[in-house]
């Protein structure tokens, strides 16, 4: 039986949205395949997007960049968590190399932690990186101007160019990741359950042209000032419980208890950040996007382009999206016509591909 050691980042819900797919294929190709997941988020989490059985390992082994919130990065902090994890590098992975081998994995698969790559490369077993980015190049865009980032930038990229690199669609460009595929875009497809969510919000019979409106910013905790946006006509809001909100138009969309896909589904709209999840899964689904750009995420222009070329979507400023003042752009935005969904390949030709080194 093929035992497959897989990592997924925990710096917000993208990487489980890329990851999972892939996972699901796989066990599909190769049944009976074992699988440990390495994973911070909660194990729910996981289950809720990973079919397959898995052994869990609760712990991170990444941290990505150390968040403000979902759209603002502490720099300070993050310089520091990144000097303290480079400290002993080598005696990191080969904590690493020895789990692996104790774990007796055939092949190691990483969106997006670079250090299972490179303790997989001293255990001497194949190896896959997953990811529409890398921590390596968007360290060097933040730091790559410090002397102490320099040996820090060299350990992260050898990490990297051990194992092949599956570059997802959209995607930063790599030029320093010499083994790296480029593949179609990944999302999962949901069930289109729109008539049932109306009926729960109150937007069924009485409302017939209401519009149903989803804000989420990814994994990563940030409260809006909803509670202060106008009242739209017609508009019902999907927004997180943890904001405790109390008004008759919105409503909190995790006690569903929905995969987030099936959201994208039945909603007309979503209002986020740039983040591959979200806007690979809104276009696959079918849902406009509302977004505000983060401030400076080197990854963001790749996915807006991307999303303006296959996507119906607008981005608002930061004061309009605190005020609650994008009323027309919504209404402009869901009455735009649709192009034509790329084809979302990329799961198939990345499982087919890991499918290949546990062989």
């Amino acid at each position: 039986m093929a035992h497959l050691f897989a990592d997924v980042s925990a710096h917000g819900f993208g990487h489980l949205a890329q990851a999972a797919p892939v996972l699901n294929r796989l066990a599909e190709l190769l049944p009976g395949l074992r699988l440990t997941l390495r994973s911070g988020l909660p194990g729910e989490k996981l289950r809720q997007r990973i079919r397959a059985p898995f052994a869990h390992i609760a712990a991170a082994s990444d941290f990505g960049y150390l968040m403000l919130d979902a759209l603002r990065i502490d720099l300070a902090a993050t310089a520091d968590a990144y000097r303290a994890a480079h400290a002993d590098f080598a005696a990191r992975v080969a904590t690493d190399a020895a789990l692996l081998s104790e774990l007796r994995a055939d092949a190691v698969f990483s969106d997006v932690s670079y250090l299972p790559l490179a303790g997989a490369a001293r255990a001497g077993i194949p190896a896959a990186a997953l990811c529409s980015l890398n921590w390596a190049d968007l360290f060097a865009h933040y730091f790559g101007d410090e002397a102490w980032a320099t040996p820090i930038h060299a350990e992260m990229l050898a990490a990297y160019r051990s194992a092949i690199f599956l570059r997802t669609t959209p995607g930063m460009p790599m030029p320093l990741l010499d083994r790296q595929i480029v593949i179609g875009p990944i999302a999962s497809r949901g069930q289109e359950r729109r008539a049932e969510l109306r009926a729960k919000l109150g937007a069924g019979e009485a409302a017939p042209n209401s519009r149903i409106v989803l804000v989420a910013l990814g994994g990563i905790p940030t409260r809006l000032p909803v509670e202060d946006w106008p009242v739209l006509p017609g508009i019902r809001w999907l927004v997180p419980a943890a904001w405790n909100i109390q008004r008759y138009d919105m409503h909190a969309f995790e006690p569903l208890g929905w995969e987030f896909a099936d959201l994208l589904r039945s909603i007309d709209a979503v209002v986020t950040k740039p983040g591959y999840g979200t806007f690979a899964e809104a276009v696959c689904n079918g849902a406009a996007v509302i977004y505000q750009r983060r401030d400076d995420w080197p990854e963001q222009d790749c996915l807006i382009d991307w999303l303006r070329s296959h996507g119906r979507c607008a981005e608002i400023s930061a004061a309009d999206l605190a005020a609650g003042n994008f009323g027309a752009t919504l209404e402009s935005c869901l009455s735009a016509a649709a192009s034509p969904a790329p084809s979302f390949d990329g799961a198939e030709t990345a499982a087919r591909r890991v499918a290949a080194l546990l062989r």
